[in-house]
């Protein structure tokens, strides 16, 4: 069984302008990172069956300013499986962690996406010292881990031959409008070569070794544990909201805002849960002017 799939296949399609790849030789084995720019550190965390691509519109523009680290986590749509990593939640955040270490970046801003978000507040609870400033857009929060919606999921990962037929299914791109594929997170379409690059690394029996693992990992009292940790982390923290979100509800960041004694809410409108590809300038924007009100505070 193959672990890695080839630079030149569509499944491993990244835009140029996530930046440089790189290859990180950790412990847990081996992560592509994406990096581009200088400055403070800003490292990127997406979600489940998504990659590095989710970024793509949000990192020119702040790599002007900030160097950008976008992780390819490896949550399905990767390209190197991991078969020898803990990829239950407490071991993605790990991943995340050693990834800082290993690139030297921390103290770092976090921003994270979805399930992604879920795996920064883990980071934040475990290892608050790497974190200057952490973004939550719409991402599992609390008992919200995962979203109801998707319990399909922990049921497919948990039957035999059915998340292959689910990877397969998804190699018809029409499908992929469905809900229970990308429907529901995003407004419009999916960019081809984005869609590939999320929808068929599952197809290879190893990256679908590897999220079958993440999925069936999922569990609300890890959220609920880190949780109890917040009002212990004084830096500041953007809740980049997107604001009627169907999964991740307006009242999620509401009680993050609550909970973390240095946070603000900005709502990102007209925008699913993938708010890097529906409303990417109002993202960029918000995260932007937040990096530039709390400049002074991070370096404390």
């Amino acid at each position: 069984m193959t672990n890695t799939i080839s630079p030149e296949s569509p499944k491993a399609w990244r835009d140029p302008a996530l930046g440089t790849r790189r290859e990180l030789a950790l412990p847990q084995g081996h992560l592509t990172v994406f990096d581009s720019g200088s400055g403070d550190p800003i490292v990127f965390v997406h979600g489940v069956l998504v990659n590095a691509n989710l970024w793509r519109k949000i990192i020119p523009a702040l790599s002007r300013e900030y160097r950008c680290v976008a992780i390819d986590m490896p949550l399905g749509s990767h390209t190197t499986a991991m078969p020898d990593a803990e990829l239950d939640p407490p071991g993605l955040a790990k991943l995340v962690i050693t990834a800082i270490e290993a690139l030297d970046l921390g103290p770092v801003t976090l921003v994270g996406n979805d399930s992604g978000g879920a795996v920064s507040q883990l980071v934040v609870a475990t290892r608050p010292d790497l974190v200057a400033r952490l973004v939550l857009t719409s991402c599992d929060a609390y008992e919200n881990f995962p979203p109801p919606f998707f319990n399909y999921l922990g049921t497919a990962a948990r039957t035999p031959g059915a998340l292959a037929a689910m990877a397969q299914s998804l190699r018809i791109r029409a499908l992929r409008r469905l809900p229970i594929a990308f429907g529901w997170l995003m407004h419009g379409p999916l960019d081809p070569k984005v869609g590939d690059s999320y929808a068929l690394p599952v197809t290879v029996p190893a990256i679908r070794s590897d999220v079958r693992r993440v999925i069936t990992g999922l569990d609300s009292h890890h959220l609920l544990t880190a949780a109890k940790t917040f009002a212990d982390f004084k830096h500041p923290v953007l809740l980049a909201w997107s604001a009627g979100d169907r999964f991740f509800p307006d009242r999620y960041a509401e009680r993050l805002a609550a909970d973390f004694p240095n946070a603000r809410i900005t709502w990102i409108h007209d925008s699913r849960t993938f708010s890097a590809e529906d409303q990417p300038a109002q993202l960029t924007a918000a995260i932007s002017g937040f990096l530039s009100e709390t400049r002074a505070e991070s370096r404390q």
